[in-house]
């Protein structure tokens, strides 16, 4: 059985890219209510684009991911887009989170649920924290990801201590899935 990174390397070496990012769902439901400038981090952000995305509105970006396939492909279509990113490769499994502040943490289709408590303490005061996970109710329609990979209901506002919450919804988001999407603000020092 392989690493995680070289299944990751695996899947990216075999995806066609556009260059054009096209941004987790999560990203384009909350723009409106995100900072406009900063730091920001994609956690686990594959092949680069929700932290293209927020380079494009003029984020300091950065891409972490285990796989360096796709950070290579993220850094290539940086390029292509005249876009500043950094990239970090980091198995978020087994290492720590890449360190901030972050004015903005973003996290999409990515479970970790250690991760996800900790992230609190890398926010920048009042910098924001970006989440879209699936929910098991996601297997009433699709067979994946499997429920390893999944949230339980209501579970997601318990993972992230010290924040105050701007918005949390569990649903059948716009595009397919059911999803448990989370806006929360870091408002004072969070232990």
């Amino acid at each position: 059985m392989g690493s995680d990174r070289d299944r990751w390397n695996e899947r990216w070496g075999e995806t066609a890219l556009s260059n054009e990012p096209s941004p987790p769902g999560v990203l384009l439901e909350f723009a409106d209510r995100l900072p406009t400038s900063g730091r920001a981090i994609d956690l686990a952000g594959g092949a680069g684009d929700g932290a293209l995305w927020l380079a494009q509105r003029g984020f300091e970006a950065t891409l972490a991911d285990v796989s360096d396939v796709a950070l290579a492909q993220a850094g290539t279509r940086a390029r292509s887009l005249g876009l500043m990113l950094a990239t970090e490769c980091v198995d978020l499994e087994a290492d720590p989170a890449p360190q901030g502040p972050w004015d903005l943490i973003v996290v999409a289709h990515y479970l970790n649920r250690s991760l996800l408590q900790r992230l609190p303490q890398l926010l920048s005061e009042d910098g924001m924290l970006v989440i879209g996970i699936g929910t098991e109710r996601n297997l009433e329609r699709h067979p994946r990801p499997s429920a390893r990979f999944l949230l339980a209901d209501g579970e997601l506002p318990s993972l992230i201590p010290g924040l105050t919450t701007v918005e949390h919804r569990e649903d059948w988001a716009e595009w397919g899935v059911h999803e448990a999407r989370y806006l929360g603000r870091r408002t004072a020092a969070v232990s």
